[in-house]
């Protein structure tokens, strides 16, 4: 899936598109990738002379490839919201030129949640895990946001 598709299927936009391209997608499974450039705004303060992605962004890598997975079989005019995170460990530092692979999986759905989980790895090492919880939003009281 190319980065247009993504696009298409998230409400997500630069620069808080964290996706470059969709690697794998099963009917409850997506493998994700994404490269970190030096010149990405974050690293110009986190830290200037240790540049590291910071975890937040790790975290939303994941939740917007649930986003993309969930995309597939649940057709909404909402936004997908986190709902919460859980159980978040971060195991290794991402750093400028680093490529993360984010394996994202369907646990189950409860009414209008859906629990998803992640891993987020770099060099076939594992960089953070978590569990996650998305809803969908109605797009009320987002005007002028888009304008």
């Amino acid at each position: 899936m190319s980065r247009e598709q993504i696009l298409a299927a998230i409400p997500h936009r630069p620069p808080m598109l964290l996706l470059d391209e969709v690697v794998e997608w099963e009917e409850m499974r997506i493998v994700c990738q994404k490269t970190f450039h030096a010149k990405e705004w974050f690293f110009q303060g986190h830290y200037p002379k240790f540049p590291i992605v910071p975890g937040v962004l790790l975290c939303e890598a994941a939740m917007q490839a649930g986003a993309v997975l969930l995309s597939k079989f649940e057709k909404s005019d909402g936004v997908p919201v986190a709902g919460r995170l859980n159980d978040v460990k971060f195991k290794r530092m991402i750093q400028p030129g680093d490529t993360i692979l984010i394996e994202t999986v369907f646990d189950e759905r409860m009414g209008d949640a859906f629990f998803l989980s992640s891993k987020v790895s770099c060099n076939g090492k594992l960089a953070v895990t978590l569990s996650f919880a998305v809803t969908a939003t109605k797009r009320e009281g987002t005007q002028g946001v888009d304008e």
